[in-house]
């Protein structure tokens, strides 16, 4: 099978969309399949030329605010005649859009696809204003879905509030084997201090940075024998001098870390935190957390509710609440017992999340999406033929049948019955 993998975000910048494409492509293609992607970059030409022949540049990128983050996409107008000659050529057997009715790159692609069109919605709001007063244009777009792919409950109620219709949840996936595998934890973090990790990107408010550095205030008073590990991009200016102002330690801001390294990172640590304040449509580091063997303490919200069963693989608190933040924290790092009870469940629970079960739910959707999208054609062509045949009258269908022979003293008219002949004398007046 030949597929195509659209994302609208820019790919010459790391994202949990732009993540999850690249990893369906992999297991897609060890299962023995075609598939290319397309996508905008910000990428120079000149300093960095197209070298994947599996990726297609489509679009320049603009930042645009959006959800309390900022989304980097393509608002080229012109995208039409190079995506016209991509599908042309390619000849794809699915097209599967993630982010389906973002601009402009995704609905470009919708209007001339002829091929089997799939749509991942990944994002969670409590409102959208684009989708409310754009719901009269977009619907044509939604109509070109074949079908319709959420990541989580939480994404399914966001968007079916605004287009009503069948939606398959189908979860973001890990690299099961990467966070399972034995590796050493990082030496400067195993000096015998409870470790609470947060992983994100700390600079966009609604990561709740802020509420963990404030309950970790709390905790340590309690709990005297804790570091606090930061992973991720972001100003910490603000927090440094809070952390001076109140005269806090052993906090550590370890910015970037690539993939390889995140994975000692969570094996050095006793518990996750994830203090985000909304804005998630699922918890992609909680499940990775989970397989790395760590219960979790983290913000009630629908995402994460989706993700987490409070009391069995962590504890969740009410979101911008500092108190209950620290309580939680402190109650897990005070019980060892319950840390290894509650790692027990999260990883059960993070083997339901693999690359190769979701890979396989994904192709299962496509065969059925197909086999509905092949029902869907032949009731057309029925209903196409009744029309005609209300229209034209029996003889006129016979006449099609027969190469379309309808003249008087025909070979055809004289093995008609009698209305059949009226019938086609009708039609030729």
């Amino acid at each position: 099978m030949k597929i195509c993998l659209v994302s609208p975000y820019d790919f010459a910048r790391e994202g949990g969309v732009n993540q999850h494409v690249m990893a369906l492509a992999e297991e897609f293609r060890s299962l023995g399949h075609v598939v290319k992607i397309m996508a905008p970059s910000s990428a120079d030409e000149e300093e960095h030329p197209q070298t994947d022949p599996d990726i297609f540049r489509v679009g320049n990128v603009v930042p645009i605010k959006a959800n309390g983050s900022v989304a980097r996409i393509t608002l080229a107008l012109n995208l039409s005649g190079q995506i016209k000659t991509i599908l042309r050529e390619e000849q794809f057997d699915v097209v599967h859009l993630h982010e389906p009715l973002m601009p402009a790159l995704p609905l470009t692609v919708l209007v001339y696809s002829k091929a089997l069109n799939i749509g991942t919605f990944h994002a969670f709001s409590q409102s959208h204003i684009g989708y409310y007063y754009g719901r009269p244009i977009l619907r044509y777009f939604v109509s070109k879905l074949d079908g319709r792919i959420t990541v989580s409950r939480p994404a399914y109620e966001f968007i079916n509030q605004y287009f009503e219709g069948n939606y398959e949840i189908i979860p973001n996936p890990i690299d099961l084997a990467r966070f399972q595998k034995k590796v050493e934890p990082l030496p400067q973090f195993a000096d015998g201090k409870l470790n609470i990790l947060f992983v994100g990107r700390f600079g966009e408010r609604r990561k709740g940075l802020k509420y963990l550095m404030r309950a970790y205030n709390y905790v340590r008073q309690q709990v005297p024998n804790t570091r606090l590990i930061v992973v991720g991009q972001g100003d910490n200016k603000g927090y440094l001098r809070y952390l001076r102002h109140n005269n806090i330690s052993d906090v550590i801001f370890a910015g970037y870390v690539p993939d390889d390294e995140l994975v000692r990172y969570y094996k050095s640590a006793h518990v996750f935190c994830a203090p985000s304040t909304g804005g998630e449509s699922f918890g992609i580091v909680l499940v990775e957390a989970m397989a790395s063997g760590l219960p979790v303490v983290a913000s009630d919200i629908p995402g994460y509710a989706s993700v987490i069963e409070h009391g069995k693989q962590g504890l969740l608190v009410e979101p911008r609440n500092e108190e209950m933040l620290a309580m939680a924290l402190i109650r897990v790092l005070a019980d060892a017992n319950l840390r290894q009870k509650m790692a027990a469940e999260g990883g059960e629970k993070a083997a339901l999340y693999s690359w190769r079960t979701v890979s396989q739910r994904v192709l299962d959707y496509y065969g059925r999406s197909e086999n509905r999208r092949r029902a869907r054609l032949r009731l057309k062509q029925m209903r196409r033929n009744r029309r005609s045949a209300r229209t034209y009258g029996l003889g006129w269908l016979l006449g099609r049948r027969y190469g379309g022979r309808t003249r008087v003293g025909s070979q055809l008219e004289s093995k008609a019955a009698p209305g059949t002949r009226f019938s086609i004398k009708r039609f030729k007046k």
